[in-house]
């Protein structure tokens, strides 16, 4: 069964084909003779969190970074398209009708 990637079928597809992810940024601390020193920053509970990555995990922990973020735009697009499908069903068949003043009753003009 092929799904369109933006149906919400689709998208969790795309959620699911992730494997590795990792929240933050990668940043260069300094330059040093051998070359660049990494740290992956991020944030737990509101506070920052900053750990030294090794040359050699640079480019999977830039990956897994990119992963997140993609994972993050995906949940994003998933939770808008279920939300315009349910207005659109909710809508459906609705014809327009005068808008009710909320709470406010107008005086009887019998009494």
């Amino acid at each position: 069964m092929k799904t369109n990637s933006s149906t919400p079928v689709g998208l969790l597809q795309q959620i699911a084909d992730i494997q590795r992810m990792e929240p933050g940024k990668l940043c260069v601390m300094r330059q040093g003779k051998g070359g660049a020193y990494y740290n992956l920053q991020w944030r737990e509970n509101g506070q920052p969190v900053s750990r030294y990555v090794p040359r050699d995990q640079v480019e999977a922990v830039e990956q897994n970074t990119t992963n997140h973020r993609r994972f993050q735009e995906l949940v994003h697009d998933y939770a808008q398209a279920v939300i315009t499908r349910t207005r659109e069903e909710r809508l459906t068949g609705q014809k327009k009708r005068p808008k009710a003043f909320c709470g406010v009753r107008r005086p009887n003009s019998s009494s």
